[in-house]
């Protein structure tokens, strides 16, 4: 595990710090400069609570509630009482990697010095994190609006020591037992606080960030599979030439198409596509792969541009501006997330369909080129690889539903003061779901690529293709032969290529692809 520091200031963070605290457990470290602007921003909130006029947040209710005015004495309990009434989520717990996520960047944005919480706040959140501590949340609960709502209530409700959480040895316990025995005392909240907690894009954000770590590797990946699938049809890699993608310059096609030609460097399966059969053309699948894969590329990089911009904000509703305003705002609505979420669910499903239909083709002897039906070693006493197709079929059809955009419903909440909303955390759970499933589609082809550059025999593939076969062989994924059972196999490539594997094992050859 990485355990390195990340040091959080008040400008906001970055993607590998977000994924080193999320996925590899780095410590989180608070700048001494960002203790000072939360300092100075909490004594313009204290100010304001000592004034007879209300203040959104500081001294009146919230949201359709925001009408009433809230006296000093009531102000603990409205803090504390928002918090426990909108931990109010459900269904199945979400996954621990998410939860930090969420609650780091919600730490990203206490610290910047404009959401007016005390600096014990800032320093209990950083403690959690550090101790291991992960606050159980529920699938269910946010619109995407007002920010992540009960998921950041169910982070709040641990930093007061309230409700469930998991311990650093994956056990759920008490919160109050696990602050306990890490010497954290829980945050008695005061005015404006527990509001701050709540109100942020957090949850859709930490999903969509390692949702694109996800994706960058496994649009390499899918450039690696379809070249392995072009050797293995005996196409040609001349659409691939650079001249042909420089004059339309679409950045993400021509690096698609760069790194499928680096894999096919040196093959002596391509070009044969004029041989007993001769064809003028490959089909869409194999012809089409760099823009299809350059255009979901393409949509990837407006998508980290989205995330960076959010990992720089502040987002909160009142904010305390630098000037010592404490204005209310909208900047907590997801919608930019959500959109970008949801474009990665369509380029993943449409990446998914393509490479679909390069395996389809290696199993279908009408348009294989030569190749044996299903890649079985005794076709009609052998099946080959025609159920390891059904099921990439039937991931494939998930992965359409899966790109129906949750950005484009809204749903009216409280009492119609909240009447448009976002759903960006839907878009954001659904994409983990397609980012899993794309996974297993390319480990699919994959495993039927490989197979059938294997049966090519009398043809030598590339030195890229080689080292993919040696990798991929060693990580379990056995070669021709006889029908066996098949499962083993296809979970063996997904392992591989969800770890890198796949990547390491080509760039090992060809040097770093894009």
């Amino acid at each position: 595990m990485d355990m390195h520091t990340v040091v959080v200031g008040s400008s906001g963070t970055t993607a590998d710090d977000v994924i080193a605290v999320a996925r590899g457990a780095a410590r989180v470290e608070l700048a001494a400069e960002a203790l000072s602007a939360v300092a100075a921003a909490r004594q313009v909130i204290d100010d304001l609570a000592a004034k007879p006029e209300p203040v959104y947040g500081v001294s009146t209710g919230f949201g359709a509630l925001a009408v009433r005015h809230i006296s000093p004495d009531l102000r603990a309990q409205l803090q504390r009482n928002i918090v426990r009434s909108h931990a109010a989520g459900m269904g199945p717990r979400v996954e621990r990697e998410v939860v930090r996520a969420l609650m780091f960047l919600r730490l990203k944005t206490l610290a910047s010095g404009r959401t007016g919480v005390r600096p014990v706040v800032v320093e209990t959140m950083a403690a959690l994190l550090n101790a291991g501590i992960t606050p159980v949340v529920h699938e269910y609960g946010s619109l995407g609006c007002s920010g992540d709502l009960a998921p950041l209530s169910h982070c709040a409700l641990a930093l007061m020591g309230e409700g469930d959480a998991e311990g650093p040895d994956g056990v759920v316990r008490p919160a109050a037992e696990l602050l306990a025995e890490h010497g954290i005392a829980p945050v008695e909240l005061r005015e404006k606080e527990g509001l701050a907690l709540l109100n942020g894009t957090d949850g859709m954000l930490g999903m969509l960030v390692m949702a694109c770590a996800d994706l960058a590797r496994l649009f390499t990946s899918a450039d690696i599979t379809a070249a392995l699938s072009l050797e293995a049809l005996l196409g040609t890699d001349k659409v691939l030439a650079p001249e042909l993608h420089a004059i339309r310059p679409h950045p993400g096609q021509a690096a698609s198409a760069d790194n499928m030609l680096r894999v096919l460097a040196d093959s002596g399966l391509t070009g044969h596509h004029q041989d007993d059969a001769p064809r003028v053309q490959d089909a869409y699948s194999i012809r089409c792969a760099p823009q299809v894969a350059g255009a979901g590329r393409d949509t990837l990089a407006h998508a980290r541009l989205v995330a960076d911009r959010e990992l720089a904000a502040a987002v909160d509703n009142p904010v305390v501006l630098p000037d010592g305003r404490v204005e209310s705002n909208g900047n907590f609505h997801g919608a930019p997330v959500a959109y970008a979420l949801d474009f990665l669910a369509i380029a993943a499903a449409d990446l998914a369909s393509i490479a679909e239909r390069r395996t389809d083709r290696l199993l279908d002897k009408n348009r294989s080129h030569g190749l044996p039906p299903f890649l079985a070693a005794d076709a009609g006493v052998d099946s080959g690889l025609m159920i390891a197709q059904y099921t990439q079929a039937a991931l494939v059809s998930e992965l359409k539903r899966l790109a129906v955009p949750a950005s484009v419903d809204s749903i009216p909440s409280s009492a119609m003061q909240e009447d448009h909303v976002s759903m960006g955390w839907s878009a954001a759970r659904k994409l983990r779901t397609a980012v899993d499933n794309l996974t297993r589609v390319i480990a699919v082809e994959l495993v039927a690529a490989t197979r059938a550059v294997e049966l090519r025999t009398g043809l030598t593939p590339g030195p890229a293709t080689r080292a993919v076969l040696a990798s991929v062989r060693a990580a379990g994924v056995e070669g021709p032969g006889g029908d066996r059972y098949l499962a083993p196999d296809l979970a063996a490539a997904d392992a591989f290529v969800r770890s890198g594997g796949l990547v390491e094992a080509a760039e090992a050859v060809t040097g770093p692809l894009a």
